[in-house]
């Protein structure tokens, strides 16, 4: 059996944390494909070519595969599925865009958000907001999944893959691109950051919603919020975190003012150390916490930066 990962780049550069735990997911499946595509690709396959356990990366650079249009990228990769066993690729927002145009493509199901390999046909995955996991069997020719990447540990790098230039498929001209609109921030990417500050609708404002990030800020971490912070306009909505938002696996996350909604849970309750400090002792949060503090987080936030220094 053999598996084509595609790979997560972005203007150009490579992913690295989720192509790389989306390549530790598909080893146990056969050898492991990379596709690169994109306007701009080769830096990111040779990036690709790097991972332990990478046995070949395609490059595909056109710029028909910018500007994260999907139609173009599920062409080229139903093109190419018919060397693949397996088509599969990070749970990215991209991916998820992508994958289900390429199953449509194949006349396949695909299979989402797996979090964990039985066998070539059998795969665990999260319903009912992770409060369950369904096993699923297929019996499609191909499989077409997506990894929930914060349930993988990133392969190593020191793989030496041969990289291989393709060509792009013929663009089917159903969408193209207008303008990007792209929120800067000095912050680490949310997804793949090492440390999470998410603060809830307990904030009360977006103007309080500044003593998360300055906590955030002053232990290099990214924001996040819940989706009751969200909704009142305390936060942007590229920062939610949950089952309608992104789903985070941190070494440290940090909930403040968040109840614990069994949708905001589903998206971090996977996140290595948990730190939650509500003034409501009765908070759900609390259940999936490693530590709990009691407490008014504005006064609990601004001493803990404070303290830090």
């Amino acid at each position: 059996m053999s598996v084509l990962l595609l790979a997560e780049v972005t203007n150009g550069e490579l992913a690295l944390d989720a192509t790389a735990k989306a390549v530790a997911a598909a080893k146990s499946l056969g050898d492991v494909t990379v596709l690169a595509a994109g306007a701009s690709a080769a830096a990111a396959g040779e990036a690709a070519a790097k991972i332990d356990g990478v046995a070949k990366v395609l490059v595909a650079e056109d710029a028909s595969l910018g500007h994260r249009l999907a139609e173009p990228t599920a062409a080229l990769i139903a093109g190419l599925a018919s060397d693949f066993s397996h088509v599969v690729a990070p749970a990215t927002t991209d991916a998820k865009n992508i994958l289900p145009r390429v199953a449509a493509l194949l006349d396949v199901m695909v299979i989402s958000d797996v979090t964990a390999v039985v066998d070539a046909d059998t795969f665990e995955r999260p319903i009912y907001a992770g409060n369950a996991i369904q096993v699923v069997k297929s019996s499609d020719a191909k499989k077409v999944i997506t990894f929930r990447t914060s349930t993988f540990d990133a392969a190593g790098e020191g793989g030496s893959a041969s990289v291989e230039t393709i060509g792009a498929a013929e663009n089917p001209g159903l969408s193209e691109w207008v303008e990007d609109k792209v929120a800067e921030s000095d912050r680490p990417e949310l997804t793949s950051a090492g440390i999470v500050v998410s603060g809830g609708r307990g904030v009360g404002s977006e103007e309080d919603f500044k003593i998360i990030e300055a906590l955030a800020d002053k232990l290099g971490a990214a924001v996040g919020a819940s989706r009751a912070a969200v909704d009142s306009g305390y936060a942007p909505n590229d920062w939610q975190v949950g089952q309608t938002g992104k789903v985070v696996a941190p070494d440290l996350y940090i909930a403040a003012g968040i109840s614990g909604a069994i949708q905001h849970l589903a998206g971090m309750k996977d996140s290595k150390i948990i730190v939650a400090i509500n003034k409501d002792e009765e908070a759900p949060i609390f259940q999936v916490a490693d530590f709990g503090l009691v407490a008014d987080l504005f006064e609990a936030v601004p001493a803990l930066t404070e303290k830090l220094g």
